[in-house]
């Protein structure tokens, strides 16, 4: 490595006359290290040499660095993902036929001291080693989305916004119903419309079993033929002889406040799955999934795992949501296998919970579970990773046309079911 090889010179002072008699039309890697403001990028050539590094302040300079990326005929542009950070950068660079590509960021980590010998990282070598991990063929192209994807996507990231927030509110009133009224909770969830309807309307137990025949007449009307008249009178009678603490009239005012947002955010989620819902069928792959995940889940796979139909396999699908598999043995020591997780969290969330539908609803599913858990010492995660790794697999074939079935993806002679 050259003394002085990270030096950067700001793009406004760069000498580009010189540079392009250099390159003489051959091709050119831009190596882009993102920042908030300070950004770095390294130009490289075929033979892994760094021609120059420059630097300009974002936004400020960077229409400047677009025009001087412009001036080589034969530019290709390298960037990790950085949050959106990047994507004014990488719009710009697409809206004047640059093509974009990216590299991982835990591959940029570990090339650090193999690069130059050296364990340090910082902007400039940063930009190196993304532009020599491009060139040796470790990047992939990289597309701004359709407006549709960005529109579902912006639908989806709505929804887990209000979804956590219902569930932070969900948690505030259980601690508060553990106190107030702690019989409640034989009765109704926390997150259901009759509850939050009734604490919205009254607040605590003093004002429902003060006013129990307009409590009764509201819970009859919002849970219909679901809710039961006995049950309905046993939340009266708990409210009348309750154990827990009278509230006063502050915490009265302040659990009705906070039962009146649970419930419009209750009312927002609601919406906003129906948005996401809608959207998601425009998209043939991901209508096909949702017959087996639900609509809303097979959205946020599609949208955060990439299209199924671009995989060669199921198992290259398997990594995007990081549940392939990894193992540290060395000699006689033989690790344990692990799930990688260098793939979608979100997408793991939502399917996570798919494969519980799945255990609680088909019997195939239910008994290999079982099963599994049994082997593995009562363990139940284990199980559940499983039967999730496998669902991926399944979707994988489903998204092309093939029908779901669950007798395909276990031995149900092992498991004594008759098809």
């Amino acid at each position: 490595m050259k003394k002085k090889a990270y030096r950067a010179t700001d793009v406004n002072k760069i000498n580009i006359e010189s540079l392009l008699s250099r390159t003489s039309n051959e091709r050119i890697v831009f190596g882009i290290d993102i920042a908030k403001e300070n950004n770095f990028c390294s130009l490289m050539n075929e033979k892994r040499e760094v021609l120059t590094t420059v630097k300009w302040l974002h936004p400020v300079q960077t229409k400047e660095f677009i025009g001087f990326v412009k001036k080589f005929q034969k530019a290709e542009a390298v960037m990790e993902p950085s949050g959106s950070y990047g994507d004014p950068i990488r719009y710009m660079l697409e809206q004047n036929s640059i093509p974009v590509y990216r590299v991982s960021p835990k591959r940029s980590h570990d090339c650090a001291e193999v690069y130059d010998g050296v364990p340090s990282l910082h902007d400039a070598k940063s930009a190196a080693i993304i532009a020599k991990l491009h060139i040796d063929g470790a990047s992939e192209t990289w597309q701004m989305k359709q407006d549709h994807e960005r529109d579902l996507l912006a639908a989806i990231t709505t929804l887990d916004v209000l979804n956590s927030q219902l569930t932070q509110n969900a948690n505030r009133i259980e601690g508060l119903m553990a106190k107030y009224w702690p019989e409640m909770s034989k009765y109704l969830k926390y997150k259901s419309t009759t509850f939050l309807e009734l604490t919205s309307c009254f607040g605590g137990p003093n004002k429902i079993a003060y006013q129990k025949e307009e409590a009764h007449a509201l819970m009859r009307k919002v849970g219909g033929h679901f809710l039961a008249l006995k049950k309905i009178d046993k939340i009266i009678e708990s409210a009348e002889n309750t154990i827990g603490v009278p509230m006063t009239k502050g915490e009265q005012t302040e659990f009705k406040y906070l039962a009146e947002r649970t419930l419009k955010l209750h009312k927002e989620v609601k919406a906003s799955k129906k948005k996401v819902e809608i959207l998601s069928q425009e998209d043939e792959p991901t209508k096909n999934i949702s017959h087996v995940v639900g609509k809303a889940t097979a959205a946020v796979i599609v949208t955060f795992c990439g299209n199924p139909l671009q995989y060669s396999s199921s198992n290259h699908w398997l990594k995007s949501f990081g549940l392939n598999l990894k193992e540290k043995s060395s000699g006689r020591y033989k690790g344990r296998l692990m799930i990688t997780r260098r793939g979608s969290g979100r997408s793991r969330k939502w399917l996570y919970f798919s494969a519980l539908r799945l255990i609680k609803n088909d019997k195939i599913v239910r008994s290999w579970y079982l099963k599994k858990a049994d082997r593995d010492g009562g363990v139940k995660m284990k199980a559940i990773i499983a039967i999730m790794r496998k669902l991926v697999k399944a979707l994988w074939y489903v998204a092309r046309g093939e029908v779901f079935d669950t007798s395909k993806m276990f031995n149900t002679k092992n498991l004594g079911i008759v098809i």
